[in-house]
């Protein structure tokens, strides 16, 4: 570096740094050497602060935002020496994020991820739009320092654009915070245009009506991740009897409804998962002779009924259709083998049920669970049960999570759609 930067260095191993050179954004505890150009009597940068990363030969890295505590010590944010880590750069990067959404998703950007986190140079910052609300998450340090600023932009960069939002819910709960020494904080941002007198709101997602509990729901609210390939899934459902495993609040499945199916199984652990699909069926007029809830393990559930016929049929069987959302059976790289075995476990109960010309609509919302891990376990799946599978469609995340090369977490979710043979 030839020019001179205010920004305390943190110095860090020639592995982190041919990390960073291959794209990935993050430096760990385990990586950091030491410190330099630090204020006076400080032994190691303010926690949130931004930081220059060197290598230990000199070479800059990047600029970044550091965490005492996490185990991730820094998250980059430009790798531009000439940027300057102002309000401004945050005005920039709000409206870039926006811009991505308005072109990748068109007119169909009311219910959208607004900022994905490190994909949009916002690390530990997530704000999903439902209509006329945000809903926010901060997991961060760095980003909590600056919520009020990023709140209060993403806020006006919508608002200039023409968009009629009016509110903001913070779920500023996640697990993540207390490993940054943050406390949990759910409710409405006192900065808010205005403060809705509760937090459950009705959305539509591809023409659906969904009610919304945005205090006591998982993570934002809703999973919109899947939009497209819920679309994806109704176009095959038009009278067909369809299963819509680990379903949590229905949108495959109400999807489903709406596209024609003549019955829809909806299966889930959650009974209150369940009581809020009757309640969208409602919303949505579907009526209640089209559809049932079993509320259950769907692991054991899947295994039953591919041996027993008799249940099947009780279940609103034989299915044309089966859709398997489950949750993130590996959370940790060491979870990848017997999350691996669940995924073959699942699917192979699935292939059994389903007859010849069947549809298998399945996926894993896992980073660690890979697109190649996750076709083995399908592959396998499908020897065990002696079929073979016509693949129709492979799918990730829908465009408003973008994939950052480089940098692997933002890449969590791979779907497939087969017919078997």
């Amino acid at each position: 570096m030839k020019q001179a930067r205010p920004y305390p260095q943190v110095i860090v191993t020639r592995k982190a740094a041919r990390s960073l050179k291959a794209g990935h954004l993050w430096v760990y505890a385990g990586e950091v050497l030491g410190f330099a150009n630090l204020p006076d009597g400080s032994e190691a940068p303010e926690n949130g602060s931004v930081v220059d990363v060197m290598e230990e030969n000199g070479t800059w890295q990047g600029a970044g935002l550091y965490s005492a505590l996490s185990t991730i010590r820094v998250r980059i944010v430009t790798r531009n020496a000439n940027d300057r880590i102002d309000d401004a750069f945050w005005e920039r990067r709000m409206r870039w994020a926006w811009e991505l959404r308005r072109r990748a998703m068109g007119a169909d950007r009311d219910c959208c991820r607004v900022v994905f986190s490190e994909a949009d140079g916002f690390p530990g910052l997530v704000v999903d739009r439902y209509q006329n609300v945000l809903v926010a998450q901060v997991g961060t340090y760095g980003m909590e320092l600056r919520r009020e600023l990023l709140y209060g932009l993403v806020l006006r960069v919508l608002r200039e654009d023409g968009q009629d939002v009016r509110a903001l819910f913070e779920r500023c709960d996640s697990p993540m915070r207390a490993k940054e020494g943050l406390p949990s904080r759910v409710g409405w941002w006192d900065g808010s245009p205005e403060t809705p007198e509760s937090p459950r709101i009705i959305v539509r997602e591809n023409g659906i009506a969904y009610g919304l509990d945005l205090e006591n729901s998982q993570k934002t609210g809703f999973f919109l991740d899947q939009k497209y390939n819920r679309a994806a899934v109704a176009r095959l459902a038009a009278g067909a009897h369809v299963m819509d495993c680990f379903c949590h609040v229905g949108p495959f499945g109400l999807n489903a409804a709406a596209a024609g199916a003549e019955y829809v199984r909806f299966v889930d652990a959650s009974a209150g998962a369940l009581e809020l699909v009757r309640a969208n069926a409602a919303l949505n007029g579907i009526d209640e002779g089209r559809f049932g809830c079993t509320c259950t393990d769907a692991l054991d559930y899947l295994a039953r009924l591919s041996r027993d016929k008799a249940m099947l049929r009780a279940e609103g069987g034989p299915f044309d259709l089966v859709i398997l959302d489950p949750p993130a059976f590996a959370k940790r790289s060491q979870d990848v083998r017997n999350a691996s075995r669940a995924y073959r476990q699942i699917n192979e109960s699935a292939l059994r049920m389903l007859p010849r010309g069947g549809y298998l609509a399945t996926c894993s919302c896992s980073q660690h669970m890979t697109r190649d891990l996750l076709a083995q376990a399908i592959a396998e799946a499908a020897r065990n049960a002696g079929v073979g599978l016509r693949q129709l469609e492979e799918r990730q995340q829908a465009p408003d999570h973008p994939i950052l090369w480089g940098m692997p977490e933002t890449h969590y979710l791979d779907f497939f759609i087969f017919q078997v043979v």
